[in-house]
């Protein structure tokens, strides 16, 4: 019968473990940020969807889970797509499916992402309009 393995003891140091955690998620940023021009592109996009919003009294919630959503599963994309050149540096054709796939999921979001942001923000620009009386 297999023992269960003591657990260990408490590291005195756990915060510097979780802020290790957090270097290493900043450097998976600054390497999607250098490497990826979509990601950036994104990170522009959403940049200006949330200055759009606080612009135009839009909420913040729903434009903010959107851009997660979309940024999110870039980065995702960004890490299959390593593992998968990793793992197969040759042209395969399971290789080609997985990076296609989740290329394919970032564009799902992204498509979700305009339609919803084009419901959220299209009345409030065209009330802005009305307000200055360029439509009526």
């Amino acid at each position: 019968m297999a023992r269960i393995p003591q657990r260990p003891a408490q590291d005195p140091r756990a915060l510097k473990g979780v802020l290790r955690s957090f270097g290493f998620a900043w450097q998976g940023l600054a390497h999607a940020w250098r490497s990826q021009r979509n990601f950036r592109i994104e990170v522009y996009l959403a940049a200006l969807a949330l200055g759009l919003a606080l612009a135009l009294d839009v909420a913040l919630v729903p434009v903010l889970l959107l851009v997660l959503a979309v940024l999110a599963l870039e980065l995702m994309n960004t890490a299959l797509e390593a593992v998968v050149d990793l793992a197969s540096p040759a042209e395969h054709p399971l290789a080609k499916a997985a990076k296609d796939t989740s290329a394919a999921a970032v564009l799902v979001a992204s498509l979700i992402a305009l339609v919803v942001g084009a419901g959220l923000f299209l009345p409030a620009i065209a009330e802005k309009l009305r307000t200055y009386g360029k439509i009526p």
